[in-house]
C-alpha cells in the first residue's frame, strides 16, 4: 500500500471518529482535548462540528499553520508525559472528548508513549467521556466500543 493511500485511509478515519464522537456528544457539557496538535487538521474539523466547546491542544511544538493553532491559553507544549500529569483546575475531570492522534512510525516506541498518555488522561475526564486513539491507550477502566468497525484504518474508541 503506498504511503498516499495509507494516510487517505488514516484521514477518513479519524474524521469518522471524531464525527462519530461530535454526534455522541451533542448537549453534553465538556471541553474537547486534541493530544498531538500535528498540523492541525484534526483540531480544524473539530472546530467545524463542535464549534460551541473549547478545545485544548497538546504537542511537542507548533508545526501547524497559524490558523489551525490554539491561542496560548488553549495550547500545552511539551511532553505528553509533562504536559498531562497534571490538569490545571479549572479542566480538572472537563473533557468529554479526548483524541489522541501520537502514533509514529517507531511502534516499539508508541507501545511505550501509549499506556502513559492514557494513564494521564483520566484525570482530565468527564464520566461518560470518550476517547479516540490511533493507539491502544490500555485503560483497564474504559470501555472499548466497536462503533467503527470497517473503517479503512485501525482506530481506538473509548468510554470511561
Amino acid at each position: 500500500m503506498s504511503r498516499l493511500t495509507r494516510m487517505i485511509e488514516r484521514l477518513s478515519t479519524q474524521q469518522a471518529c471524531i464525527d462519530h464522537v461530535a454526534r455522541a456528544i451533542a448537549g453534553q457539557p465538556g471541553v474537547v482535548l486534541e493530544i498531538g496538535l500535528g498540523k492541525g487538521r484534526t483540531v480544524d474539523h473539530m472546530r467545524e462540528v463542535m464549534p460551541d466547546r473549547e478545545i485544548y491542544a497538546f504537542d511537542g511544538f507548533v508545526h501547524a499553520p497559524p490558523a489551525a493553532v490554539p491561542d496560548d491559553d488553549h495550547l500545552f507544549l511539551g511532553d505528553f508525559r509533562e504536559t498531562l500529569i497534571t490538569p490545571p483546575d479549572h479542566l480538572r475531570g472537563q473533557a468529554i472528548f479526548a483524541h489522541a492522534d501520537i502514533g509514529s512510525e517507531d511502534r516499539d516506541a508508541d507501545a511505550v508513549l501509549a499506556p502513559i498518555v492514557g494513564e494521564r488522561l483520566v484525570s482530565w475526564l468527564r464520566p461518560g467521556a470518550f476517547v479516540a486513539s490511533d493507539r491502544d491507550l490500555k485503560v483497564q477502566a474504559w470501555q472499548r466500543l466497536s462503533v467503527l468497525d470497517g473503517q479503512p484504518w485501525q482506530y481506538f474508541i473509548y468510554r470511561t
